[in-house]
């Protein structure tokens, strides 16, 4: 019984995000989205160059001992890498071509880490960021990651 009562209550609280979260007035996010990213807070951004995010690892995003799973932290390096093109002065976060994403240590549940991208190039039609994930407490490297982007807007891709 108590098992149900903890699933139903994950299903209300992400229930509870969806429709919090909005892109745009009355346009709600990818549900994924808004479940790998609720909780992350923007600690700086660095016009031209970089912007760092700080995040407690929520129960919901690990695994069974209670790491975090690595295809989240793969999706705040994209999505946070994304998000570095607009700092990086891109009028588009583009396309991706390659993201890579190196695990070096676990974060835990309710741990807090802190995701640095910084923009290593913006050409006419593509981008190339680094993302690095340390624990916010000892500055221990989590993860680093690359994320390429094709940025040309009048693509149809």
């Amino acid at each position: 019984m108590a098992k149900q009562l903890e699933d139903h209550r994950s299903e209300v609280e992400v229930g509870a995000m969806t429709t919090e979260w909005q892109l745009e007035p009355g346009v709600a996010s990818k549900l994924f989205d808004v479940f790998t990213m609720a909780g992350l807070r923007v600690d700086a951004i660095k016009p031209g160059r970089a912007m760092i995010c700080s995040f407690t690892v929520p129960p919901r995003l690990t695994d069974a001992s209670k790491r975090m799973h690595g295809g989240a932290l793969a999706s705040l390096v994209d999505l946070v890498g994304s998000a570095a093109f607009f700092a990086g002065g891109s009028p588009t976060t583009g396309v991706s071509l390659e993201i890579t994403v190196s695990y070096l240590k676990a974060a835990r549940a309710n741990e807090e880490i802190e995701i640095d991208a910084r923009v290593l190039g913006i050409g006419a039609t593509a981008g190339c960021v680094t993302v690095e994930v340390r624990k916010k407490a000892t500055g221990e490297v989590i993860a680093h990651g690359r994320h390429t982007k094709y940025l040309a807007v009048s693509s149809k891709l």
